[in-house]
C-alpha cells in the first residue's frame, strides 16, 4: 500500500510539474474554443512526440477542472478523425482514472470537502450501492454532474476501480466521437466539401442520439418502478 501511495504522489507530483509549465506559457488560459486552432500550432510544433504532449494537455485538463471540450474537439484538429478519437480516447481513460485514484487514495479530506454539500453526489453515491455501474453509465451519458468533479466523487463511492474504468471508457465514447470529428471535419476534409460534410453530418447524429438518453433512460426507469410494483 505504501508503494502504490508513493507511486501515487510521484504522478501527482509530475501532474502538477506539467501544470506549472503549461500555465507559465499561457497554455492553460487559452484553453477555449476559439483557440483551438493556436493551441493546435504548438502542440503540433513538438514533434513526435505531439501525442504525447496532446495526452498530457488532456491530463490536465481533467485533474485541473479545466474545460474539456475544446481539448477533445482539439484532437481532430491535430489527427484527424481516426487518430483523433484514438487519442482523445486513450486520454481520457487515462485521466478519468487518475482523478479517482487521486480522490481514493490521496485527498480524500480534500474531495469530500468538495461535495459533502451537494445533493446529487449524495445521490449517486445511494445510487452506487443500489444499481452499481448502471449509475455510472447514466453521469457519462448525462451530464447532471460536473464531469471533472465527477470522476473524483466516485473515488468517494464504493464502485471499483476497474468498474469504474472499464464503464467510463465505453460511455465516454460516443460523446468523445462527435466532438473529435467536429475537429476532425475541418482538417480531413481537404477541402471535399461532401467529405465535411459526412463528418459533421456523423458529429450531428451523435450528439442527436445523446440528446435523447435522458428521456430514453427515465422511460425505461419508469417502467421498471411499474414491474417492480
Amino acid at each position: 500500500m505504501k508503494k502504490s501511495l508513493i507511486k501515487i504522489l510521484i504522478a501527482v507530483g509530475i501532474i502538477a510539474v506539467v501544470y506549472l509549465v503549461l500555465h507559465h506559457y499561457g497554455i492553460t488560459k487559452h484553453i477555449r474554443l476559439e483557440n483551438v486552432p493556436k493551441i493546435k500550432t504548438w502542440v503540433e510544433s513538438f514533434g513526435v512526440i505531439a501525442p504525447l504532449v496532446y495526452m498530457g494537455l488532456y491530463l490536465i485538463s481533467t485533474i485541473f477542472f479545466l474545460p474539456g471540450t475544446p481539448v477533445t474537439v482539439l484532437a481532430g484538429f491535430i489527427f484527424g478523425p481516426l487518430w483523433g478519437v484514438f487519442y482523445a480516447s486513450i486520454s481520457s481513460i487515462i485521466s478519468v482514472a487518475c482523478a479517482f485514484l487521486i480522490a481514493r487514495y490521496v485527498a480524500r479530506d480534500l474531495v469530500e470537502g468538495w461535495v459533502k454539500d451537494n445533493a446529487q453526489f449524495r445521490r449517486i453515491d445511494e445510487q452506487v450501492e443500489e444499481q452499481g455501474w448502471r449509475i455510472l453509465m447514466f453521469t457519462r451519458l448525462v451530464p447532471i454532474f460536473p464531469f471533472n468533479l465527477q470522476n473524483y466523487a466516485y473515488g468517494l463511492t464504493s464502485i471499483r476501480f476497474s468498474t469504474f474504468v472499464l464503464t467510463s471508457a465505453i460511455f465516454m465514447l460516443p460523446g468523445t466521437i462527435a466532438l473529435v470529428l467536429l475537429g476532425g471535419a475541418f482538417v480531413s476534409g481537404e477541402g471535399n466539401v461532401w467529405k465535411i460534410a459526412l463528418y459533421l453530418g456523423i458529429a450531428g447524429v451523435l450528439m442527436f442520439a445523446l440528446s435523447l438518453v435522458p428521456n430514453l433512460l427515465r422511460k425505461h426507469q419508469t417502467n421498471s418502478n411499474k414491474n417492480s410494483d
